[in-house]
């Protein structure tokens, strides 16, 4: 049952596999994008004008641009999200501009504003947003990949614990039955479908980009094929919810937006808990102690779920998505990463080589969980 996946995937795949030959990619121009902007708005805002473009740093998956819309006296800060042609993660612009839409109010989110999925108007596709304040990390915290290791420091841990925990509640309590998601198929023809549907798609990824052989990563993957959990609940996940994607103000710790919804499905909450507590994403006290997205020692990240939400975490299929999270890591540095930056697909190409180099950490990570055995 291998092709069993959700037809959006599908179709990711495909342009993934299409795209390998075609010719490197040069990252878009300040004035280009100008100009690309100036004519889209010619259609949607005639009157409007386009002025302050500059590139964001950061993101290995998307070119980012602020710029300002002006009309009528009024100037809108706005932030323009496009695709390379090839990402270290593969996804969907319109699915993704679907799920921030339906949670305006439920959960602070950037507003989603225009779309252009098939790259109509823009040379990739893209979505555009309106800018919300905020920062990822700390201003003292470095020169880092945000979200790797951030340390957030006693005060704001304090500040932004809390919010954390009850937004991931909050998302995985949308009533997706009630309020339908276009686009997103429901896991539901049997209870591993869910697991499946993961799995089947990041395998295939694998594949597409050429993944090195190791032993490791062949045993994770039968592991992962031999121990499918049955999905007891399905929710709406995040897909990549920890520290470095959300906004916060640094002076109150008021979280301001939840980022990155790229990788947000219908599945089981336990993958959403697995990601949230990978190590590689957590910081360690010169006493040991651990803290996932430097926020929750583990047992107490999982205790406070519970009684948030209301769930039973059960620890075998937690343990399942646990070794599923540094799998897929693996998978999207030692093998998406370094594909895009090879063929030259990609305007990160240093940063996505660099982070092709932490693949030991996951496989290290994978030798610890398999060697844990059966988990209660």
């Amino acid at each position: 049952m291998l092709n069993d996946m959700e037809s959006v995937n599908r179709k990711i795949l495909e342009r993934r596999r299409a795209g390998r030959s075609l010719p490197p990619y040069r990252a878009a121009l300040i004035p280009e994008v100008t100009e690309i902007l100036s004519n889209y708005f010619k259609v949607q805002r005639p009157s409007a004008s386009v002025s302050g473009v500059r590139r964001v740093g950061g993101g290995a998956s998307k070119e980012q641009f602020f710029f300002t819309l002006s009309q009528d006296g009024k100037d809108e800060p706005f932030l323009l999200r496009m695709d390379p042609r090839s990402a270290i993660t593969e996804t969907d612009r319109a699915r993704e501009f679907v799920l921030i839409d339906a949670m305006q109010g439920v959960v602070p989110v950037p507003e989603p504003v225009w779309v252009d999925n098939e790259a109509e108007y823009f040379p990739q596709p893209a979505a555009i947003m309106r800018v919300v304040s905020g920062v990822t990390k700390p201003s003292d915290a470095g020169v880092k990949v945000s979200g790797l290791g951030t340390w957030l420091g006693p005060d704001l841990r304090a500040k932004l614990r809390d919010q954390f925990l009850d937004y991931l509640v909050k998302i995985h309590a949308y009533d997706w039955r009630a309020k339908p998601l276009p686009g997103y198929e429901v896991p539901d023809a049997d209870p591993k479908q869910a697991a499946r549907w993961s799995y089947n798609y990041w395998l295939e990824m694998w594949g597409i980009d050429e993944g090195t052989d190791r032993p490791v990563m062949s045993l994770a993957t039968q592991w992962l094929a031999d121990n499918m959990p049955d999905t007891a609940e399905l929710v709406v996940t995040h897909g990549d919810y920890r520290t470095g994607n959300y906004l916060f103000e640094e002076d109150t710790g008021k979280i301001t937006a939840l980022l990155d919804w790229e990788l947000a499905r219908i599945g089981d909450f336990h993958e959403d808990l697995g990601w949230v507590l990978m190590q590689v994403f957590g910081t360690v006290d010169p006493d040991g102690t651990r803290r996932a997205s430097d926020l929750f020692e583990r047992e107490e990240f999982i205790t406070a779920y519970e009684t948030r939400s209301g769930r039973s975490v059960n620890r075998q299929t937690l343990h399942y998505y646990d070794v599923m999270s540094s799998w897929k890591c693996n998978i999207i540095v030692a093998a998406n990463g370094l594909a895009a930056a090879r063929s030259q697909h990609n305007h990160q190409d240093v940063l996505l080589t660099f982070l092709g180099a932490t693949s030991p950490m996951f496989s290290h990570d994978l030798v610890r969980l398999l060697s844990m055995g059966e988990v209660q």
